[in-house]
């Protein structure tokens, strides 16, 4: 066997019925059925045509409203920064720490919450922090930075 000796399964390949091409296509309707709009020339359904149901994105509710500029935070949390420092034996938690060991992403934005405890002195940079993880980062001695 060889590349150039290879072909389709038997039967495996059909040619498609060219529709509306005349007798030749299948007949008196040329391979479009009896009447209807599929059966003349210029017909194009709308995307979402269910044939004059009602379609779906007019069945289905809508509800609620998205704010387009609403800044979403990715929440990380003072005990996770503590098993992070443990792991890694760093002092400075920054951003790219963070998505190297995949706690956020790299388009996230962080925002450090206060549960859990730190033991030790960090410096942590975040795009925001909770009052009472301030106070936590501090009161271990470390420093929280803000990023824009």
């Amino acid at each position: 066997m060889k590349l150039h000796t290879l072909k389709p399964a038997e039967g495996s390949i059909k040619t498609n019925k060219r529709l509306g091409r005349g007798q030749g296509s299948g007949g008196s309707t040329a391979g479009r059925g009896h009447k209807g709009a599929q059966s003349r020339s210029g017909n194009s359904k709308k995307s979402g045509f269910e044939g004059g149901q009602m379609p779906l994105q007019r069945r289905v509710p809508k509800f609620g409203f998205k704010n387009n500029n609403k800044e979403y935070f990715k929440a990380v949390n003072l005990d996770v920064l503590e098993t992070l420092m443990a792991k890694t034996k760093v002092d400075a938690v920054t951003l790219q720490l963070l998505v190297e060991n995949g706690i956020i992403g790299k388009n996230d934005k962080v925002k450090v919450l206060g549960r859990g405890e730190l033991k030790s002195k960090l410096n942590v940079e975040a795009h925001a922090f909770s009052a009472t993880a301030t106070q936590a980062i501090e009161k271990a001695g470390g420093k929280a930075t803000t990023v824009k």
